[in-house]
């Protein structure tokens, strides 16, 4: 009897209705939070189910193996290493480069100062000079005073680490000719490269850069497949043989060696087969949103859109958080970065429709 009557409740017209009104707007929620919010689609999937898959921490995962083989020969380096996250790819290639007591010199909004819980201090014992560059980019120029003389009074300098695309400089892109000028200013001083290249793939679609280039002018790089590239996890941290060797080490004292994890490296392969050009989509996407947001009487500048990043500030007619609730309540979220700064984030999830949507949306909005 009670399962007679529990087919003939969802057998009721006006339920039905209710629950195709409740599917329909979970699908219209559009998401622009952050690129790591993407789902995998049915061919990454497939490819993820069909991986061949072994013991990584014996480098045995012909999966992973294949996935670091790969990316460091699109990046033309000797070696690459996977990890969990961009934050331990980072954190991985800031311990081999530097000694306790020694100085990175990076972007005051780097992701590396801002964003990875204190871990240049805790797992590498080093300090930090911060820059304030444009839009988080820094130049040759400023790293060169910045460079700490000889004295024992002072920290060693050791390492210089950008950020391409910056993520708080709203997805902008450096100018190569001054990453090879930075490259030449590291040499003279013996000072390691560092690349935090978690949306580096945005870069070179927006640039029209070789993954190559990059891969001769730094001694390290970290490159994210779980943003706009759209896998669930994974970071590859690139460089010399040796200094992979040596990474490898870090990677396991710091917890994060893997078993049978070439099901998510599977991943990052198709990415990396299927996911990079279309990245230009979203970068058209960002400037038709930014075009509308730039038009709002509240809205005081929308920084210059370069990629898939949009962040602009608001003048005190409303606040982020306030913004960001609007928008919630048309099923849009956005993410608040400052009490007047709000950040949109488009990725492969987000599809013309959306993009409509939105800007309809914020046509309206007053």
């Amino acid at each position: 009897m009670p399962v007679i009557l529990a087919i003939q409740f969802r057998q009721l017209p006006i339920l039905r209705s209710e629950r195709s009104i409740l599917q329909e707007n979970l699908r219209m929620i559009i998401d622009f939070r952050s690129d790591t919010v993407t789902k995998p689609t049915p061919g990454m999937l497939d490819a993820m189910m069909k991986a061949k898959v072994g013991d990584d921490v014996f480098g045995e995962d012909i999966s992973i193996n294949e996935l670091e083989q790969i990316t460091a020969s699109m990046f033309g380096m000797e070696a690459a290493l996977f990890c969990p996250s961009g934050t331990m790819t980072n954190q991985i290639a800031i311990k081999c480069h530097t000694q306790p007591g020694d100085e990175v010199i990076c972007d005051e909004s780097s992701h590396v100062y801002q964003y990875e819980g204190g871990g240049i201090a805790s797992n590498s014992g080093a300090s930090v000079k911060l820059l304030i560059g444009d839009r988080g980019r820094v130049n040759s120029s400023q790293v060169k005073a910045a460079i700490n003389a000889d004295d024992v009074h002072k920290a060693k300098s050791s390492l210089v680490s950008l950020e391409n695309t910056s993520n708080r400089g709203g997805g902008s892109c450096y100018d190569f000719d001054e990453i090879k000028r930075l490259q030449n200013l590291c040499q003279e001083n013996k000072l390691a490269f560092h690349l935090d290249g978690a949306r580096l793939w945005n870069a070179l679609v927006a640039k029209n850069e070789t993954a190559k280039q990059y891969g001769e002018a730094f001694d390290s790089i970290s490159v994210c497949l779980s943003k706009s590239l759209g896998c669930p996890v994974g970071s590859l941290l690139l460089g010399k043989t040796d200094f992979i060797k040596k990474a490898r080490r870090i990677r396991k004292a710091f917890g994060g060696g893997m078993r049978q994890a070439g099901f998510i490296a599977a991943a990052g392969i198709y990415a990396l087969e299927n996911n990079i050009e279309r990245l230009a989509i979203d970068h058209e996407h960002a400037k038709q949103i930014a075009a509308a947001i730039i038009k709002k009487e509240f809205v005081k500048m929308v920084l210059p859109v370069e990629t898939n990043i949009i962040i602009f500030e608001l003048n005190n007619t409303i606040s982020a958080p306030d913004l960001v609730t609007k928008l919630k309540t048309e099923n849009i979220l956005g993410y608040a970065i400052a009490h007047n700064r709000v950040r949109l984030v488009l990725h492969l999830d987000i599809t013309s429709e959306m993009v409509s949507k939105t800007i309809h949306t914020i046509n309206q909005l007053t």
